[in-house]
């Protein structure tokens, strides 16, 4: 089972995951990302002052304006669930 890695922030999206059977981790600091195939992040703090760093190998997806559904489809599409 992916593990996927969701911002403190977006408890919605992490209950949505763990219901749905996903490995959820918790981000609460950017090293929490490393083991993550996937994370799901607020988009709040995107690419603040035009600096961007890569911190996982995995796909990221900014939660910015979606429902936790909406995240949900998009990881099953990810990782056909």
């Amino acid at each position: 089972m992916p593990r996927i890695g969701v911002e403190q922030s977006l408890s919605s999206v992490q209950e949505a995951l763990k219901s749905k059977g996903y490995d959820v981790k918790e981000l609460k600091q950017e090293q929490d990302a490393n083991d993550c195939d996937c994370c799901v992040i607020s988009g709040q703090d995107e690419n603040v002052m035009g600096i961007q760093n890569a911190i996982t190998q995995g796909s990221v997806i900014n939660a910015h304006g979606m429902s936790a559904d909406d995240i949900c489809q998009q990881i099953d599409q990810r990782f056909q669930q």
